[in-house]
C-alpha cells in the first residue's frame, strides 16, 4: 500500500469526511482490520480564508508548496488536497515535490463521463466557480461543457458556503437556496450537477436534486483509495 499525505482542514469539516471515506475504502477492498496508511496535516483555516479573501494567492502557494514538503518528508507517496478550492494551486504543490498529486477535477471528470454526461453544472465557493483552474481543466482535459449559476447565484452558493457550512452549520434555507440554484443550472441545460467544494456535501445530498449529483469529497477519496493500493 502506498502512503497518502493529506493536506486538510480546509475545512476540519470536510477532512473528517475523507479521513472516514479513505479508511473505509482500503478495508472494504482489503477487508479485515486494514486501513488507509496516512499522514496529514490539517492547517488552521482563519489565516487561509484571510488570505483568499486579500486575493494572496502567492503567499497561498508559498504555504502550499511548504505544506506538500512537509508531507513528502513524512514518506507520502502520493498528495490529496482536501479541498476544491484550493486545487486553483496545484502547480505549486507539484512543483514542491517529487510525488503525484491526486487532482479533484480529474477525479470528477472520470465520474461524469463514466455516466455518459457532456453537459454539468459546477457549485462551489466563487474562486471554484469563476476562476479557469476547475472548469478549465475539465472543459479543456476532459471536454465537458461547465454551466456556471448567474451572478445572484453564485453570490448565494459562495456566501453559504463561507458563513454556514465552513462553521458546520446546515440549514433547510440554505438547502432550498441550493436546490432553486440547481434548478435553474438543469433548466439551462445541465445534466448533471458538480457538488464543487468539499463541505457542499454536508447540505445537498442526491435525493436533494432533481439530476444527478457529482460528490467531490467521495469520488476525490475514492481515487485516492485507488492510488493507494495501485501496486
Amino acid at each position: 500500500m502506498r502512503r497518502l499525505g493529506l493536506i486538510g482542514g480546509m475545512t476540519w469539516h470536510s477532512t473528517v469526511d475523507y479521513y472516514r471515506l479513505i479508511n473505509a475504502g482500503v478495508q472494504e477492498r482489503l477487508g479485515g482490520s486494514h486501513s488507509a496508511d496516512l499522514v496529514m496535516l490539517s492547517v488552521d483555516f482563519g489565516p487561509v480564508e484571510d488570505m483568499q479573501g486579500r486575493g494572496d494567492w502567492a503567499g497561498m502557494g508559498k504555504l502550499m508548496g511548504e505544506w506538500a514538503s512537509r508531507l513528502e518528508a513524512a514518506g507520502a507517496e502520493g498528495l490529496v488536497i482536501c479541498t476544491n478550492t484550493m486545487h486553483c494551486l496545484a502547480d505549486c504543490v507539484t512543483g514542491a515535490v517529487s510525488i503525484p498529486l491526486i487532482h479533484i477535477a480529474d477525479a470528477t471528470a472520470g465520474a461524469i463521463k463514466e455516466k455518459g454526461l457532456a453537459t454539468v453544472g459546477l457549485l462551489g465557493t466563487r474562486y471554484t466557480m469563476e476562476l479557469d483552474f476547475y472548469r478549465g481543466r475539465l472543459e479543456k482535459a476532459h471536454s465537458l461543457k461547465v454551466l456556471i449559476p448567474d451572478e445572484p447565484g453564485r453570490t448565494s452558493v459562495h456566501d453559504i458556503i463561507y458563513k454556514e457550512l465552513a462553521q458546520g452549520r446546515v440549514s433547510e434555507e440554505s438547502r432550498r437556496a441550493y436546490i432553486e440554484v440547481i434548478r435553474e443550472l438543469e433548466g439551462r441545460g445541465a445534466q448533471g450537477v458538480i457538488l464543487g467544494c468539499t463541505e457542499i456535501p454536508l447540505l445537498i445530498k442526491a435525493a436533494d436534486s432533481p439530476i444527478p449529483v457529482f460528490d467531490t469529497t467521495a469520488l476525490h477519496a475514492a481515487a485516492a483509495v485507488d492510488f493507494a493500493l495501485s501496486r
